[in-house]
C-alpha cells in the first residue's frame, strides 16, 4: 500500500519526543513490510491542510494521522465517504477511538500492526452535519474542559492531572440546562446535569468507548445526578466502565436524536472529539453507517487495549 504519513508536532506525545527520530522508525517499520511511505511533519495550524493535500493524491491507499484527538478528528472527517482510508496513531491523552479499534496503544506496537494489518468500515456521527468519530456532549463534560484549557500543563500526565482538578471543581459547581430530547417518536423534557452523545455505545468494563465501532447506533447517556456525590460516582462509574449498573444515568440508543435547548444562558459550549465547540439551540446528531475505511490489525491479532 502507499501511506501518506502527516504528524502534528504540537499535538500529543509528539511534543515530548524526537518526531524525526520517530519517523525514521515509521518508515522503517513499514517499508520493511514493503509500503511505499511519504511522511510530512507539520505544524498543528497546518494540519488540516497537510491532511487534505494527502487525501488528494490519487496514488495515496492510506493516511495515517498522528496527533491528539483534534488531529485524529479531522482526518476522520475528511476522509468520510471516501474510498482511501485511515490510521490512527495513538498520540492522545485517552486514544478512545483508536482503543475501540483495537489499535494498540504504543507508537511503536501501533506501527507493528499497521505492517500487516487490513482496512475495514466503521461508523461516523454528525451533529449539525459536522462529523465526529467519539462523542459530542454538553453540560458537565463542556464546563470541565473548559476549566481545564485554563490550566497550564506541558505532557499526557500533566493533562490528566488537570482533567481531574477541572472535574472536581465542576462537580462543586455543577451546570443545570433545561433540554429536550428527541429520539424516535419519544420526547424526554429534563433538567440535567450532562448529556453525551456517542459513535455507537460504550462497552462494559473499560473506559468509555465503543466495543463495535460498525454497531450502527447512537449512545445517548442522560445524567440524572444532582448531588456532589452522585456526580462523582457518576464519573467513576463511566470511567470504569460501569454505566449499566449506575443509578445516575439514563440510556438510550437511536440512529437520529434531536437536541434542544430551553435553557436562557446566552452560550452552552460542547465538546466534540475533545474540542469546545459553540452548540446551536437545536442539534441533530445522527450515525452514518460504514462511513469510515480504517486500517486495523489483521483479525486475529490480539490487540485490545485494556
Amino acid at each position: 500500500m502507499w501511506i501518506a504519513a502527516v504528524l502534528n508536532q504540537d499535538g500529543g506525545t509528539f511534543r515530548t519526543i524526537d518526531i524525526q527520530a520517530f519517523a525514521d522508525q515509521l518508515r522503517q517499520i513499514l517499508e520493511a513490510a514493503g509500503h511505499s511511505v511519504q511522511i510530512e511533519i507539520v505544524a498543528g495550524r497546518d494540519i488540516a491542510a497537510a491532511l487534505e493535500k494527502a487525501i488528494a493524491k490519487r496514488s495515496v491507499d492510506v493516511v495515517l494521522a498522528g496527533g491528539g484527538d483534534g488531529t485524529i478528528s479531522t482526518a476522520a472527517s475528511l476522509l468520510m465517504n471516501k474510498k482511501k482510508a485511515l490510521a490512527i496513531l495513538p498520540a492522545g491523552t485517552m486514544n478512545l477511538f483508536a482503543r475501540g479499534l483495537g489499535i494498540p496503544q504504543t507508537l511503536e506496537g501501533a506501527l507493528k500492526s499497521f505492517a500487516d494489518g487490513e482496512v475495514i468500515a466503521v461508523d461516523m456521527a454528525s451533529a449539525n452535519g459536522q462529523p465526529f468519530v467519539h462523542q459530542f456532549s454538553i453540560g458537565m463534560h463542556a464546563k470541565m474542559v473548559q476549566l481545564r484549557e485554563k490550566m497550564e500543563f506541558g505532557s499526557r500526565l500533566g493533562k490528566m492531572q488537570a482533567s481531574a482538578r477541572a472535574a472536581w471543581a465542576a462537580i462543586k459547581n455543577p451546570p443545570a440546562l433545561k433540554v429536550s430530547l428527541t429520539i424516535g417518536k419519544t420526547e424526554i423534557v429534563t433538567r440535567t446535569t450532562g448529556i453525551g452523545i456517542s459513535n455507537n455505545l460504550f462497552g462494559e468494563g473499560h473506559l468509555p468507548y465503543a466495543d463495535n465501532p460498525a454497531g450502527g447506533v447512537l449512545g445517548i447517556y442522560v445524567s440524572v445526578a444532582r448531588r456532589r456525590h452522585h456526580l462523582a460516582k457518576l464519573l467513576l462509574d463511566m470511567l470504569r466502565g460501569r454505566w449499566r449498573q449506575s443509578a445516575h444515568v439514563e440510556v438510550h440508543q437511536a440512529d437520529r436524536a434531536v437536541l434542544k435547548i430551553h435553557s436562557s444562558v446566552k452560550k452552552v459550549r460542547a465538546v466534540m472529539d475533545g474540542e469546545l465547540i459553540r452548540v446551536e439551540r437545536e442539534t441533530t446528531v445522527e450515525i452514518h453507517p460504514g462511513a469510515l475505511n480504517v486500517l486495523v490489525p489483521a483479525r486475529g491479532v490480539s490487540a485490545k487495549a485494556a
